[in-house]
């Protein structure tokens, strides 16, 4: 099965089929926001990355199995509008950066750190904390063992840049956060799936990080 990380809203999902684990990329909601299910191909626990909008959807991608944990990536609402609805539905635990847990209007039941490792099935996930588009924003980073890594990044890194940031202060964080703990240490192979829009990798941005920095955002 061939994966393009190309998903539109009401489109079919796109399916990234790892030895280990399965990432369903489906795109819901008016501001075109990337939803990703894992699901851990030893135990078939589930795991969602944002539930961003139209719980209809991601509860029908979730499907029959449930899910045992959501991790939103930061505190903006269009990265959290069907998280009451799915977590009511499923049970799941609920992850969140530490510094972003105030601004979600669900619960967060497991406040997370910098380094932090979120688990689906057998699974690992590292948490980077990056601040500058949010105070607590986080990407989740998965080292496959069998090839190369993958990161959710939110909307932290999009295809040709950082996220958006307000003040100076925080895009020089942002950026620094970024080449400190993403593209300084991850290889150019790395997978990047970013909260809207479509995938990239790292390889493909590292060329641009000297004209962000000129530019300012």
């Amino acid at each position: 099965m061939t994966y393009s990380g190309e998903v539109r809203v009401g489109g079919p999902a796109d399916v990234h089929e790892l030895k280990d684990l399965m990432i369903t990329k489906v795109a819901v909601g008016p501001m075109d926001n990337n939803a990703y299910l894992l699901r851990c191909r030893a135990t078939d626990e589930q795991l969602l990355i944002d539930a961003a909008d139209d719980a209809h959807t991601l509860l029908g991608t979730i499907g029959d199995d449930g899910i045992a944990s959501v991790v939103t990536t930061h505190r903006h609402g269009d990265h959290w509008q069907a998280l009451a609805e799915v977590v009511a539905a499923t049970g799941a635990r609920t992850h969140a950066g530490r510094h972003d847990a105030e601004g979600i209007p669900v619960p967060t039941d497991v406040p997370v750190d910098d380094g932090d490792t979120i688990r689906v099935g057998q699974v690992e996930l590292t948490a980077r904390h990056l601040v500058g588009h949010t105070p607590g924003s986080i990407v989740l980073v998965y080292d496959d063992p069998h090839g190369h890594p993958h990161v959710f990044t939110g909307d932290c890194l999009f295809p040709g840049g950082p996220g958006r940031t307000t003040r100076p202060e925080e895009f020089t964080s942002l950026m620094d956060g970024l080449e400190t703990k993403v593209f300084d240490v991850l290889p150019d192979e790395t997978w990047v799936y970013p909260g809207h829009g479509n995938d990239t990798t790292l390889g493909t941005e590292r060329p641009h990080l000297a004209e962000w920095r000129a530019r300012g955002w």
